[in-house]
């Protein structure tokens, strides 16, 4: 349950995941060590130095002890303040009591603190005002006493010196990681650019590069390209042939339905002409999306001229809602194929049709709605296999086509890199049909 809480919240990408694989040590390292030398090397050293100071202190009690006032008191400490490189003074009864002085990030004066108001008596406050003195309060039978002393006698000279180097080489090592790592990971980017961009119908140039486990990769994904280009030609001449090689008999029957008469021939040549429109769609689906390459095209205008020819061969046909604006790289042959087959279903099943365009940063939606009798949910995902007639969910007296209409449309979707959803409509209540595509 935490392992799965705390995927939420690691980096989505590559990049992201391998720095934070490279940081999370580095930083574990430098905790670790920062507090093994700050609990066990430095705070024994300060021990050790507080001690040295306290037994000087002792001595300078023992020397003071008979004294019968302040004067006489400090008369008898000064000869030995100056060898030990103190100051003593004692507070005016009108001065506050002293009370520590540590700033939040002072580790060694707490040490030093502790352990003299452990073992001194009369230990009053210690104060650490800057980094070359210690001030130290002690209560005697003459009253309170300030003792200045030295603070490199009572700590050490650079305390974090080791965690500062620590930190600096840890930092510019991880910046020298981070470099090596993104020159690592730059070949799996492009790798994954080009993948992205073929889905969409785009060809990037691609050369293997990086690391044998990357070049590998990318040589895998250049022979699955080059396999799905052929297959997708070969299939593309297959079915052209096969529509071309038709059309000679179809033409050959024609001619001879012509010479028969015309009351007779009538309902044949009805015939000769449905088949003649199958193999215009065999020959339209065989092309796919692969008429003509990507290029800057302007969506909303693209709607604009499909709903004015379809408003001059008089169709209810209208313009929906337009938001966003710009061009998006698009087959422009393909996607108008595809949106007039959207409008051709729509004015063949419904009285009405429209046509929206949603542009935003990251899609492109146009959606075609209808006031038909639409799909019913539990057949919308039969709908967009090729070949198959939903006849019994539409108008069979309007033809029943070949089914290849939706599954030109999701061809043409997919090599975008985009989708095709079927829905409801709410404001016609016919179908909704959306061709999604990401920017």
């Amino acid at each position: 349950m935490f392992l799965q809480r705390l995927k939420q919240y690691s980096p989505r990408n590559l990049y992201g995941r391998a720095a934070l694989i490279l940081i999370v040590p580095i930083l574990s390292l430098q905790l670790v060590v920062a507090i093994v030398f700050i609990k066990r090397d430095l705070e024994d050293v300060t021990t050790q130095m507080t001690a040295t100071v306290l037994r000087e202190i002792r001595l300078l009690e023992l020397q003071g002890q008979g004294a019968g006032s302040q004067v006489e008191y400090l008369t008898r400490l000064a000869p030995l303040l100056t060898p030990l490189q103190m100051g003593a003074r004692f507070l005016q009864p009108q001065e506050a009591e002293p009370q520590d002085l540590l700033a939040w990030y002072e580790f060694s004066g707490r040490v030093v603190r502790d352990k003299m108001a452990k073992d001194l008596p009369g230990f009053l406050a210690a104060q650490f005002p800057d980094n070359r003195e210690v001030r130290i309060f002690l209560r005697t039978d003459l009253g309170r006493l300030e003792l200045r002393v030295d603070r490199r006698r009572l700590t050490a000279a650079a305390p974090h010196q080791l965690i500062v180097t620590m930190v600096f080489f840890g930092l510019f090592m991880a910046l020298i990681a981070f470099i090596y790592l993104r020159n690592q990971l730059r070949p799996i980017k492009r790798l994954a650019e080009a993948a992205q961009a073929f889905g969409r119908g785009r060809m990037l140039p691609y050369s293997p590069r990086g690391a044998t486990e990357v070049r590998a990769a990318g040589s895998a994904f250049i022979d699955m390209r080059a396999r799905i280009e052929r297959q997708i030609e070969q299939r593309t001449l297959m079915l052209s042939g096969v529509s071309h090689d038709l059309r000679t008999p179809l033409t050959r029957l024609k001619l001879g339905l012509a010479m028969l008469d015309e009351e007779e021939a009538e309902p044949l040549l009805r015939d000769v002409d449905e088949m003649q429109a199958l193999l215009d769609a065999f020959l339209e689906f065989s092309r796919g999306a692969s008429t003509g390459e990507p290029e800057p095209v302007d969506p909303v205008a693209m709607a604009e001229l499909i709903v004015e020819d379809w408003r001059r061969q008089g169709k209810d046909v209208m313009l929906g809602e337009i938001s966003g604006s710009g061009e998006v790289m698009l087959r422009r042959q393909s996607m108008r194929r595809a949106i007039e087959n959207l409008v051709s279903n729509a004015v063949r099943y419904g009285t009405r049709a429209r046509v929206s365009v949603s542009l935003t940063e990251k899609s492109l939606r146009i959606r075609v709605e209808d006031d038909g009798p639409g799909i019913g949910p539990d057949q919308r995902g039969e709908a967009i296999r090729p070949f198959t007639r939903l006849d019994s969910a539409r108008n069979q007296n309007l033809g029943s086509g070949v089914g290849l209409g939706l599954a030109i449309v999701v061809d043409v979707a997919r090599a975008h890199g985009g989708t095709l959803r079927l829905g409801e409509s709410s404001e016609l209540g016919g179908l909704r049909a959306d061709i999604v595509i990401a920017r």
